[in-house]
């Protein structure tokens, strides 16, 4: 029995130290990206996308009802 326990908050102990390793912070793209992304798109225009681009229509999902 008490080997279940120290088995058990051993894997938690473990979990967590693992789930805490990482960088904090934003995604970085590598650097020969940075110069595509840079000709393709301006700074202002948000994702990559052009300025005057059509936001894309819903599709549907089953969880929405929770998500929204």
């Amino acid at each position: 029995m008490r080997y279940a326990v120290k088995l058990s908050v051993a894997t938690a102990a473990a979990a967590l130290l693992l789930a805490g390793c990482g960088l904090k912070g934003p995604l970085e793209t590598p650097p020969d990206a940075k110069a595509q992304s840079q000709a393709s798109a301006s700074a202002d225009s948000g994702q990559g996308k052009a300025e005057d681009a059509a936001p894309k229509p819903h599709k549907g999902f089953i969880l929405d009802g929770l998500l929204r």
